[in-house]
């Protein structure tokens, strides 16, 4: 049944969808601003995907990745999920697109499998070739110093569920209770984000000696009076003091040079053991965490057809921000990108299904974002 709360977040957009509707597209679809792939299977069951644009340049990008984890013949299968929520450009999650999953698969190799210093090792590899890139690039693009990506991973391999965060988007699991028959949502991973009192304190921990490492300026919380997040792929200005200097914008500049990285790539990393009655995983940048709960986004997926579920997230969340401005979602429909902004972020949502492990599942390999061959047009 769906409850009263669910019901009037989803009823202004609600549109009936048929199981197994667009399941032989292979590289999604677009409707607007909207892109989507609305069902596929993974080696453990099936998964749905959206992205919808609000910036004039997309900065989120996603990938699903499924079948061997490693090169050597006959490793285990597994699936793997990214969410890449870019900031200041797009540059970042688009290079984090392409190059985070294959460094996964070569520490695998290396490692004989999966386990949670592969993740890392992953993520700072792919951190050191993003600022390779910035120093070859930093004197006639200096924008490149200052693009950054937040990054959301999970892996299923052999069991085992991993999530890795650097940045603040969400992982949220929907598991049964025995007890009462319902599904509650169970959040996976914390945001690195200075609203949070934890994420303060650590920023003071690490850095003593700055009293300025946070600063609460325009009403929020910013590490350095300049970015909410504490933990990132990229933003090379607030990593490596070399870059933080003419030719950047003066905007990006710090008054005294450092010698710390203000900034970290280091993930955090959650594992577990998957149960019987762990049901499904949302991952999903901060723009669909603004409008909805973890218990109204886990209700929605529970309550919704599998087919187009990532869509009917993402489209909820645009109900909600349309009814926070008093206006008709129909009416947000029509906001062209970059006015879009300043009514809702970026979106990405994807949903995958725990269901019994298939090793014989055919691999699949889909990006969600700009410039992969899977473009968010303007309709």
């Amino acid at each position: 049944m769906v409850s009263a709360t669910i019901r009037r977040i989803v009823s202004p957009c609600w549109r009936p969808s048929i199981e197994g509707e667009n399941s032989g597209d292979a590289s999604g679809r677009s409707d607007g601003l909207l892109w989507y792939k609305d069902f596929g299977r993974h080696s453990d069951g099936d998964f749905s995907m959206a992205v919808v644009q609000a910036n004039n340049l997309l900065e989120d990008q996603c990938q699903v990745e499924s079948g061997p984890m490693s090169s050597i013949e006959g490793s285990p299968r597994g699936t793997f999920v990214g969410v890449y929520d870019g900031h200041g450009g797009p540059e970042t999650a688009r290079f984090v697109n392409g190059r985070l999953f294959k460094h996964i698969k070569k520490f695998t190799s290396e490692n004989q499998g999966m386990s949670a210093d592969v993740i890392t090792k992953a993520f700072l590899a792919t951190e050191e070739e993003f600022l390779a890139l910035v120093k070859k690039q930093w004197q006639h693009k200096p924008q490149i110093a200052s693009v950054g990506s937040c990054c959301l991973v999970g892996v299923i391999y052999s069991g085992e569920l991993y999530i890795a965060n650097a940045g603040d988007s969400r992982a949220v699991l929907g598991r049964l209770d025995e007890a009462t028959k319902e599904i509650k949502a169970v959040q996976l991973s914390y945001e690195h984000n200075a609203s949070l009192e934890s994420v303060r304190e650590e920023l003071r921990s690490l850095h003593p000696n700055d009293p300025q490492i946070v600063v609460m300026k325009h009403t929020v919380w910013r590490v350095k009076g300049l970015i909410q997040i504490s933990r990132s792929i990229g933003d090379a200005y607030l990593k490596k003091k070399e870059f933080n200097q003419a030719p950047l914008l003066t905007k990006f500049r710090l008054p005294e040079p450092f010698e710390t990285p203000i900034l970290k790539a280091e993930p955090t990393i959650q594992v577990q053991k998957l149960q019987p009655c762990d049901q499904f995983l949302i991952f999903a940048s901060d723009g669909l965490w603004e409008h909805l709960s973890n218990q109204e986004a886990v209700d929605i997926v529970q309550s919704c057809p599998r087919n187009g579920v990532a869509k009917k997230l993402i489209k909820a969340a645009l109900c909600e921000a349309a009814k926070k401005r008093e206006m008709r979602y129909s009416d947000l429909k029509k906001i062209d990108r970059g006015v879009r902004r300043h009514f809702h972020d970026d979106i990405t949502v994807i949903v995958v299904y725990l269901d019994s492990h298939n090793p014989r599942a055919p691999a699949v390999s889909i990006k969600g974002g700009g410039d992969f061959g899977i473009g968010i047009v303007n309709g």
